[in-house]
């Protein structure tokens, strides 16, 4: 499998008339789907880029993710919420590959699209203890292309980011979403 197929593709840094190339995926609570759908354009198109600040400290975990200052903000990664759902349900749940759930999509423009994460995906990452969340990270670090243990801590790191990001917003009384764009 190749980078780009398990969502840990590298999103590129240069530029192509004068925007960003790649794709960044910036996770976000909100209370309902029309509030969510929303985001975008309360933040406008100069607040849709995200300034990945310091995050060299990090190791590989900032390669992958950024996560705000504020208590319920944002979660920033290269990790497509597709991939986020199938590390969640295959590894925690045990659930086949083939039937992880689509995501719900909230809104499709033609510059970034709004997805919503399923409660079937989300309740599981909040209630997993520290040995589900670590057997995740080891399935997802023995796929091809991963460097084993190391790879595994980092999965881990990120599970735990996105765990406590999901309680975070669950006791905000809100659900989980994802904004994509290029």
């Amino acid at each position: 499998m190749s980078e780009a197929h398990d969502g840990f593709e590298k999103a590129t840094a240069g530029r192509r008339g004068g925007g960003r190339v790649g794709v960044t995926y910036k996770y976000f609570g909100a209370p309902d789907r029309a509030t969510a759908a929303r985001v975008p354009t309360a933040l406008g198109p100069g607040g849709l880029g995200l300034d990945a600040g310091e995050l060299g400290s990090l190791g590989r975990l900032g390669d992958l993710m950024e996560t705000s200052g504020s208590p319920n903000g944002h979660l920033s990664t290269k990790i497509k919420p597709e991939t986020m759902s199938a590390m969640v349900l295959t590894g925690i749940q045990g659930v086949p590959l083939h039937q992880v759930p689509p995501l719900e999509l909230v809104v499709l423009h033609p510059d970034y699209a709004v997805v919503q994460l399923p409660h079937t995906v989300v309740e599981p990452l909040r209630k997993a203890d520290e040995t589900e969340l670590g057997a995740a990270a080891f399935i997802w670090s023995t796929v091809p292309d991963r460097r084993g243990p190391r790879d595994a801590f980092v999965i881990y790191s990120m599970l735990h980011e996105w765990q406590d990001f999901a309680n975070r917003l669950h006791d905000a009384g809100h659900q989980l979403y994802c904004l994509v764009w290029p």
